[in-house]
C-alpha cells in the first residue's frame, strides 16, 4: 500500500496539497517571505501526531464503553538552534473531560495508541523522544 499527496505551488511561499480530498494550505510568515495564508509545514507534524493519536484513543475509550465530553490534545516539541532546524523532542498532552473517569481506563488508551496503534507516533519515535502526559478536567 502507498499513500500520496499532490502540493501546488501556489506563488510566493504558498503551497495547496490535497490531501484525502481536502486541501491545507502551507505558507510562511511574511519575515519568511510568506503572507501567512496558510499552516507551517512543520507545525503540521505536530497536528499529525496529535490527530493519529486522537483518533485511536477515542475508538478505543468507544468500545472500553468510557463515556467522556471532551478531549484536548496539545502538541509541544524542541526545535533545534542549527539547520536544518528539526524537532528533537515531542511532548503530547492529552486533557479529558466528563464526570467519574476513570484513569486507569484513560491511561490504557492513550498508551495502547502510543505504544501499538499511532503509525505517526511510531515513526517519530526513530527520530526523537516522543513523551506524553494525561490531564483530566471534571
Amino acid at each position: 500500500m502507498k499513500h500520496s499527496v499532490d502540493t501546488s505551488w501556489k506563488g510566493n511561499m504558498l503551497f495547496d496539497a490535497t490531501v484525502s480530498g481536502h486541501h491545507v494550505m502551507m505558507d510562511a510568515l511574511p519575515a519568511g517571505g510568506g503572507e501567512d495564508q496558510g499552516a507551517r509545514p512543520k507545525l503540521l507534524m505536530l497536528a499529525a501526531l496529535a490527530g493519529c493519536s486522537g483518533m485511536d484513543v477515542v475508538s478505543i475509550l468507544k468500545k472500553m464503553r468510557v463515556e467522556f465530553t471532551g478531549l484536548d490534545i496539545r502538541v509541544e516539541a524542541d526545535v533545534t538552534e542549527e539547520h536544518p532546524k528539526h524537532y528533537n523532542k515531542m511532548h503530547v498532552i492529552y486533557e479529558f473531560t466528563g464526570n467519574d473517569l476513570n484513569p486507569d481506563q484513560l491511561k490504557k488508551a492513550v498508551e495502547l495508541s502510543q505504544e501499538r496503534y499511532c503509525g505517526v507516533s511510531f515513526v517519530y519515535k526513530k527520530a526523537m523522544e516522543v513523551t506524553y502526559e494525561i490531564q483530566i478536567k471534571q
